[in-house]
């Protein structure tokens, strides 16, 4: 077995409020506001079904991890687990998978930020935005551990905000007490050729979207390492997952499928949020959408970059990756590991310029 990570030797500085928040913000993504369309298509009313049986699966297993990191606060994670329970060879294929993920993850992410933003100021290029974007997350993620975790704390309760005041609104539609449009009841749910109208096999293909969704509810155990009583945040963490799931994803896309049909056309490229917003007649509901869907991924590129670096740090820590990536800077961040991360978004950048540049 490889050598024990060190979480102690990280600077820490997250606060019981940062974890909290991080917990909340693991699951709620892009993917939620523009992704749940698909599986709406795919899966019909019933998809409520595959977020049921999805939500299920992580908090069995977020309940499950939850526990180890009680015993063994690390920021290797699952991986560290993997690595003590099975052999070196889990916990070195684990952590290296998922920090691949996220290295995936990071221009993806910063591509979809910086096309809105281009939409809103076409003057500018995307591979600037893109790469403007990717520098300054790094540079906060760099500075303190307490940077990232304050940045998500704000970043995170605009998207909570945001998804309180759509179930608020939904309710009130479907209650038949909201003024500007004529719509009420539930009658979507199965007048167009029923609750499950594909089968329960589309039910099954929309779970390989609805668990997409749900990634990132495991940050919270990697970041809650770095801060004061990892056992106490990691516990609170885990406990609420049930009710996070409930309100955020069960009810959301409740009030979606109740108001829209799900066969729509255009429901795809529209998205199922932005859909119900235009049927309630909410001026402006594209503007608005773009707004959530850039705190979303903007929010995502931070845990992205904070994730893969404390993996990457796990890693070497344990003699699986070299070990200069286990080296941390003044502040007590793993500052090799982020650089390595920040090249990373320098070439995403470099390639949207390549690519600019092919169609002049």
């Amino acid at each position: 077995m490889g050598q024990s990570s060190q979480p102690h030797e990280l600077g820490g500085g997250l606060k019981s409020r940062h974890v909290t928040m991080l917990s909340i913000a693991g699951v709620i993504g892009a993917s939620l506001f523009v992704g749940s369309s698909v599986a709406i298509a795919e899966a019909g009313p019933a998809v409520l079904l595959a977020y049921l049986f999805a939500g299920l699966l992580v908090v069995m297993i977020m309940r499950m991890l939850a526990e180890m990191a009680v015993a063994t606060p690390d920021t290797g994670s699952f991986s560290t687990y993997a690595d003590k329970a099975i052999g070196r060879w889990a916990g070195y294929t684990i952590g290296w998978l998922y920090w691949w993920f996220w290295v995936l993850v990071i221009p993806l992410e910063a591509n979809i930020a910086a096309m809105i933003l281009h939409s809103w100021v076409p003057g500018i290029p995307i591979w600037l935005f893109s790469l403007v974007i990717t520098l300054a997350l790094t540079g906060s993620n760099l500075l303190s551990v307490k940077n990232y975790g304050e940045f998500e704390f704000w970043l995170a309760l605009c998207k909570v905000i945001a998804i309180l005041a759509f179930i608020f609104l939904g309710a009130v539609a479907i209650s038949g007490f909201y003024p500007y449009a004529e719509v009420s009841g539930i009658s979507r749910l199965w007048d167009s050729g029923g609750f499950m109208p594909n089968g329960f096999g589309a039910v099954l293909s929309a779970m390989l979207i609805t668990m997409f969704s749900f990634m990132g509810a495991e940050i919270v155990t990697i970041a809650a390492a770095e801060s004061d009583t990892p056992e106490k945040h990691i516990v609170r963490a885990t406990n609420s997952v049930i009710w996070r799931i409930s309100i955020f994803y069960l009810c959301s896309i409740f009030v979606v499928v109740a108001l829209i049909p799900w066969n729509m056309p255009g429901l795809k490229a529209v998205g199922s949020y932005r859909s119900v917003l235009e049927l309630l007649n909410i001026p402006h509901a594209k503007l608005i959408m773009d707004c959530v869907i850039l705190l979303s991924v903007t929010s995502c590129l931070n845990s992205a970059l904070y994730t893969a670096s404390r993996m990457l740090y796990s890693l070497s820590r344990r003699g699986d990756a070299p070990a200069v990536m286990g080296k941390i800077n003044r502040s007590k961040n793993p500052v090799r590991g982020g650089v390595t991360l920040h090249r990373r978004g320098i070439l995403n950048g470099g390639g949207e310029l390549l690519r600019a540049c092919e169609g002049i």
